[in-house]
């Protein structure tokens, strides 16, 4: 089998064990012996004999304008100040160097521009609540979380496929702009459907699609007609002891929501677990909603392009929804359940701050 060719400089180590073996073997068994190519060997070998010395020749080119304290300090000035721009960084550490030569140095140290990733606003408060959330959950067993019933609201836009589109292309304006490499956006994309709907360990449960705005009336309705008739059948089938999870939007812990709630909970025989603030990354639906809209637009492609009045388009959503909910599979909710230990352990990793999820 060929040796992969070698990519890096030889080290100090590397050369010592060469001239070492070049007294034994040749240098085709020396490569062997090190994994280094032969021709490697030989080309140091020769250097070696001619030098007798196994440092490298200074490289050509310029000399580098900054120091290495310089370069330190404009990492250093970096990595506390992540959104500056170039130029302003440039000011900050008072270089007299060019953007692109910080922009160089900066690559060298494995620093580069990166887009920003969106989560919601976090305080201090917020992550503190997140933290004892998360430390009081740490111990949780697969079957507890398997007894949580996560529920949330979603709103499907027409086009909205959360996969990024990539293409092919020269890094050129013409390129940029021509029509196969666009992601077009209708003008009518904004049309959307707003859904409710929850799960419980492997079982999906009911959906309820509503029109207009979630008020607290509204909200309770669809916890009186889908969740309670749900959480009763589940109880028949064995699963009891049940924990509804709702995030923190008014509607949700609104007064009379939640005096509805204590009633229920007493005639049903479930709990309701309270919520750290903005924690989307922690509630498993929303994940679900993710699956729920790629799977819209894996299946019906031309769900982009629908025509027709807003109804229309709505009554078609509502369709094509319903029938892709009742095809997710176990193994989708399955792997989100079994997903919580690794989401409650990055929470307290981070102090209650953002995570991966």
């Amino acid at each position: 089998m060929a040796l992969e060719p070698q990519r890096h400089e030889l080290t100090v180590f590397q050369k010592g064990e060469i001239v070492g073996l070049s007294r034994l073997c040749s240098h085709g068994r020396i490569g062997v012996e090190l994994g280094i190519p032969r021709r490697t060997v030989s080309a140091f070998l020769k250097r070696f004999d001619e030098r007798d010395s196994v440092e490298n020749l200074p490289r050509p080119g310029a000399p580098h304008k900054t120091s290495k304290a310089d370069d330190r300090y404009i990492v250093r000035a970096a990595e506390s100040s992540t959104r500056v721009p170039l130029a302003q960084l440039r000011l900050d550490t008072n270089s007299n160097v060019s953007e692109q030569t910080l922009r160089r140095r900066l690559r060298a140290a494995g620093i580069r521009k990166w887009k920003a990733v969106n989560r919601p606003l976090l305080s201090k408060i917020h992550a503190a609540k997140r933290l004892k959330w998360a430390r009081e959950h740490r111990n949780w067993t697969q079957e507890q979380w398997e007894r949580v019933l996560w529920s949330d609201e979603c709103a499907v836009k027409k086009n909205s496929d959360p996969k990024q589109m990539w293409v092919w292309r020269r890094q050129n304006k013409r390129e940029k702009y021509d029509p196969k490499n666009i992601r077009p956006k209708a003008r009518d994309g904004d049309i959307s459907q707003m859904i409710w709907g929850c799960f419980v360990g492997k079982m999906l449960g009911p959906i309820a699609f509503i029109n207009g705005t979630v008020n607290t009336t509204l909200y309770i309705e669809i916890l009186n007609e889908k969740l309670v008739p749900f959480i009763d059948a589940i109880a028949i089938d064995g699963v009891t002891n049940t924990v509804f999870q709702q995030d923190n939007a008014s509607c949700h812990v609104s007064k009379k929501t939640t005096e509805w709630l204590q009633h229920s909970m007493l005639e049903h025989g479930y709990t309701t677990m309270v919520w750290p603030p903005n924690s989307p990354d922690m509630n498993l639906i929303e994940h679900l909603w993710k699956h729920l809209k790629q799977e819209l637009h894996r299946q019906y492609p031309d769900t982009f392009n629908l025509r027709g009045s807003p109804n229309v388009v709505k009554a078609k959503l509502r369709e094509r929804l319903m029938e892709i909910w009742w095809k997710i599979g176990e193994n989708v909710l399955t792997n989100l359940v079994d997903s919580m230990p690794r989401r409650v352990k990055a929470l307290i990793d981070a102090r209650g701050w953002y995570t991966k999820y």
